[in-house]
């Protein structure tokens, strides 16, 4: 096994001014000792995970770190600088940077020795030995182990991590959970107990980083904490007994937590993995003041929350209010669209086979003709509207769920029927939900006798929420947002001219700036709402969103065709998948070009798509169903020129993708690694 990190991956005078900077500095180190062998599609990588979150911790530590296919051998690189970099830490600059490189299938003895030294980050004696080092070797030493810091004792086994980390029961690469020693009484003779688990997107370094802070805070505090960390290292889950002898539950995660249904009637606290890095004091109290209050998560039994696009699982209730509230609303928009997918599709068959007209015919309960093709026609449409009513109140029941979990959903649908009633529409479902919510979390703050908790999720606060909520919405708030539907509802039929070539290029930008993502189902849910009551303004809505939607997957896709070289091989197969997602209008199709390289593919997907937004306004096309590509096309108005604005669009993406790639600079390496970095396996490779 080779070593980690060597003298030759020490920087202490690390000159950079920036985290970009020092991760350049860092990754020379490794393409110079043949670790790396793309620096700059290795840097894309760092790039693309440092988008997910800040690797800034409190405490002067920055820890940049990724998986990539570029990284030929698990590698460290340390840097000391003394001016500080910004790597988004709430306390300031880091002056200790570690660039961390694990390749894409890295073997687990490599990713538990990175575990082991995530957690000696979180010792003081450690960090304050890297400051105070003055030799590089001496240094690289000490992070692999090899040299005690002052005051911790002997040196651990070269190579490995320290016993604390790794117990000996368990084999190598599996992670154990750990569990806070000695805990004091918690005034009844038996210790509070908790029960956590750690999870971040590389599952590399704040994984265990969380898990160790936590672990170190209930010694601390006297409180008995086990964690479990789920990592790259390994996944060893809690004993059964322990969750159920536990009196509250911490996750600190930003990816899905396993099996969650273990964990559910305990009173819970859900945050971001760097939140059980830096404030795991302020975790645990909480936990306790949520069990004295007889606070009880409602974990769905599938154990898993509502996904938001991109913000699932990602500890929202330790977030900034403004991530927070995007990821309520990523939850009501997730679980509409599968409703606007197939209530929208139903209606557009009907619109095929019947026209425009078939809205007016009767119920087909109580006429229905076997052979007419109108019968079949009214049928569709039936069906697909009474889908599509569901919209609003899906809308509101999930954004409320997203915000209290299950005794939240009562709430937010009578909230979001109500906005129906009052024709608040899209807006109202929006706002019935936060309502919903909101009111359901204040409720849940309430201490209730013992006896009371067993019912008041099922009946309680479902009772009092849905009145209060159906009071807010019919007496005081539904009025207005109607008044405000109404307005938006007109001001969409007036456009005309430069104004809507200005909203095309505003949502042909939103489609494509994050693929699939917050931005994205935003503009979505805008013209799908639209639909709801279809006007000339807001179909065209819908037309400019779908085509611009359809442009990077089809970008990418014709970028791999006529300029192979740019691309890697496993990139030239996805391009040919996105052929076909482009062609369904299914925008994620260009996420992995994207997260491969976002500072060359997302600027110029965005172009593509303002474009295409403002050419299909400009050509008054118009579009009724809510999804499918090319394959609604005979529902479109306009036909020839809305596919003439998806090509113009496609071409400004390929070309400006084709530009910027192949003016990337191409990255000198020693000449050993020459088969390794040629164009077959190297993002951007110049042709």
């Amino acid at each position: 096994m080779s070593e980690l990190i060597t003298a030759e991956l020490v920087d202490l005078d690390l000159s950079a001014a920036t985290k970009d900077a020092a991760a350049r500095s860092l990754a020379e180190r490794m393409v110079a000792t043949h670790r790396v062998t793309d620096l700059d599609g290795f840097l894309a990588d760092v790039a693309a995970r440092e988008a997910q979150m800040p690797t800034g911790l409190d405490g002067g530590i920055g820890i940049p770190h990724c998986r990539s296919e570029h990284v030929s051998a698990p590698t460290l690189a340390f840097g000391r600088s003394a001016r500080g970099i910004d790597f988004g830490a709430a306390d300031g600059p880091a002056d200790l940077i570690f660039l961390i490189a694990a390749p894409a299938g890295a073997d687990d003895d490599h990713l538990t020795i990175l575990s082991g030294l995530a957690r000696r980050l979180m010792d003081p004696e450690f960090t304050a030995a890297l400051r105070a080092g003055d030799d590089p070797g001496t240094v690289a030493a000490l992070i692999r182990g090899e040299e005690p810091a002052p005051g911790t004792g002997a040196a651990p086994e070269a190579g490995t991590p320290e016993p604390a980390d790794v117990p000996e029961a368990e084999a190598p690469g599996a992670e154990a959970p750990e569990r806070a020693a000695s805990p004091a009484d918690d005034g009844d003779g038996a210790p509070f107990r908790i029960v956590a688990v750690t999870s971040c997107p590389t599952g590399i370094a704040h994984t265990y980083m969380a898990a160790e802070s936590l672990t170190a805070a209930g010694r601390a505090e006297g409180v008995e904490v086990t964690v479990e960390t789920q990592g790259s290292a390994g996944f060893s889950k809690l004993d059964p007994a322990v969750i159920a002898a536990a009196d509250a539950v911490i996750w600190a995660h930003d990816v899905e937590v396993r099996e969650k249904a273990r964990f559910r009637g305990k009173p819970l606290v859900d945050v971001g993995v760097k939140a059980g890095i830096n404030r795991p004091a302020e975790l645990i109290a909480e936990a306790r003041r949520k069990a004295e209050r007889g606070e009880i998560a409602a974990v769905p039994e599938g154990g898993d929350r509502p996904e938001a696009g991109d913000g699932g699982g990602s500890g929202a209730e330790g977030a900034h209010f403004g991530v927070r509230l995007r990821t309520y609303l990523m939850s009501g928009v997730s679980y509409m669209v599968p409703f606007v997918a197939a209530g929208g599709l139903l209606i557009a068959l009907s619109f095929a086979i019947g026209g425009y007209e078939i809205v007016d015919a009767k119920s087909v309960a109580d006429h229905f003709v076997w052979g007419q093709a109108d019968s079949w026609a009214a049928l569709l449409n039936q069906i697909g509207s009474a889908a599509f009513g569901f919209l609003v109140p899906v809308l509101a029941g999930y954004i409320a769920y997203g915000m209290a979990d299950r005794p939240a959903l009562v709430p937010g649908f009578v909230g979001g029927a109500i906005a129906l009633t009052v024709e608040a529409g899209f807006l109202g479902g929006l706002v019935a939900g936060l309502l919903a919510g909101a009111v359901v979390m204040a409720i849940q703050r309430v201490p209730v006798h013992p006896t009371l908790r067993g019912i008041m999720p099922v009946l309680v606060i479902p009772l009092i929420a849905s009145a209060v909520v159906g009071f807010l919405m019919f007496i005081v708030v539904g009025k207005p947002i109607a008044a405000l539907q109404g307005a938006l509802t007109d001001w969409l039929n007036g456009l005309s001219g430069s104004n809507a070539v200005i909203l095309g290029v505003v949502l042909g930008l939103m489609m494509c700036f994050d693929m699939g993502g917050p931005l994205n189902k935003v503009a979505y849910a805008f013209a799908v709402g639209g639909l709801a009551d279809p006007t000339d303004g807001s179909l065209k809505v819908m037309a400019a969103v779908m085509a611009a939607g359809m442009v990077p997957p089809l970008a990418l896709a014709l970028a791999t065709t006529v300029r192979k070289k740019l691309f890697t091989k496993t990139e030239r197969e996805n391009g040919r998948a996105a052929w076909v997602l482009g062609a369904s209008f299914i925008t994620e199709g260009a996420i992995p070009f994207a997260a491969a390289d976002p500072l060359r593919v997302i600027p110029s997907v965005m172009a593509g798509g303002a474009v295409t937004g403002a050419l299909s306004m400009a050509f008054g096309c118009t579009l009724r169903a809510p999804h499918g590509g090319i394959f609604v096309v005979p529902l479109i108005g306009e036909p020839f020129l809305y596919l003439l604005a998806i090509a113009a669009g496609t071409l400004v993406a390929t070309a400006l993708v084709v530009l910027l790639k192949g003016a990337r600079r191409t990255t000198a390496v020693p000449a050993g690694e020459a088969a390794a970095t040629a164009p077959e396996a190297r993002v951007g490779a110049t042709a």
